[in-house]
């Protein structure tokens, strides 16, 4: 399992998080616990690590592994449930929270995850297996109108309403249910050269829509910070320019000493400042760490901390 946990800016992002080695620390994404190994590391006998992923492979490998570890405890959790797993475990605010959002190069390239385009498998890209709508689900019932408004809002494809159009005239003759019939259907219209890049575009968006990432990672900064220690610092990790732009907005907006509606997208108005932000630009990973992983490529860091 070695090759899947290769966590992104590892020290970076950890030189940023700790404050103090006794702290208590959340870790809203755990993975395969490449991330929280490193942590726990560094970390004094006597802190702590709360964290959460609603994969259940990476949930059930991240229990096995630490174990043997009594200062960890690991949630099936959405992680915009911060504020409640606070609640739970009865602590009153972290010491710094950190998130990576990238998926895993387990459930990218598992035919069983089915989050890979590359293998003919159901049309699933569900993180938390439990919700009920899948991806075919979407492709199968929604209106034309309302795919091509995903194809382009989370992976903005260009061909979004084209893509759209066949979907519905494909459905009429036999429901979406597996990869290859959603593959076939993009590479009618896409050079083979953009082949893998228009695929990787429409389920970047699927996979967004279906498991409502952009909203929950919105109630993630919100809880967090209400969470969040003075002092304390939020790390976040994103791997495209939307999950990036929320970031940066919500620490943008919570960095002013007040903000108007029109520049409050998160509904939020300050009187004042409750973010310091630490990275005016983000941090992004070495040409080394790249030649490593490249799926490091298109991480961005940003750090902010409650004052």
């Amino acid at each position: 399992m070695s090759n899947y946990h290769l966590p992104v800016l590892l020290n970076e992002s950890l030189d940023y998080l700790i404050t103090t080695t006794n702290g208590i620390y959340f870790d809203a994404t755990i993975g395969f616990g490449g991330h929280s190994s490193e942590l726990m590391k560094r970390l004094s006998n006597d802190a702590r690590v709360i964290a959460t992923d609603v994969d259940e492979n990476a949930f059930n490998y991240s229990k096995e592994r630490f174990s043997s570890d009594s200062r960890i405890s690991i949630y099936k959790f959405n992680f915009s449930m911060v504020d409640v797993i606070a609640k739970i475990e009865s602590i009153e605010g972290f010491d710094g929270i950190i998130a990576d959002l990238g998926v895993s190069s387990f459930q990218l390239d598992n035919k069983e995850s089915g989050f890979t385009y590359r293998e003919n498998t159901k049309l699933d890209l569900r993180m938390d297996k439990s919700k009920k709508i899948t991806a075919s689900d979407v492709l199968n019932n929604l209106e034309e109108k309302q795919i091509a408004d995903i194809l382009w809002s989370f992976g903005g494809e260009k061909n979004s309403r084209k893509i759209a159009s066949m979907i519905i005239e494909r459905r009429k003759i036999k429901k979406f249910s597996t990869t290859f019939e959603l593959n076939e259907i993009i590479s009618q219209i896409t050079p083979v050269n953009f082949l893998a890049k228009a695929l990787s575009r429409v389920y970047q968006a699927l996979r967004i829509y279906v498991n409502d990432e952009l909203s929950n990672l919105k109630e993630f900064l919100i809880n967090g910070l209400k969470v969040l220690k003075k002092g304390g610092r939020f790390v976040v990790i994103s791997y495209h320019s939307l999950e990036d732009r929320i970031v940066k907005d919500f620490f943008v907006q919570q960095s002013l000493k007040s903000a108007d509606k029109k520049s409050d997208p998160f509904g939020i108005i300050n009187i004042e400042p409750k973010l310091k932000i630490i990275t005016k630009k983000p941090v992004i990973p070495s040409k080394k760490e790249i030649s490593m992983n490249k799926r490091a490529r298109s991480a961005k860091l940003r750090v902010a901390e409650k004052i």
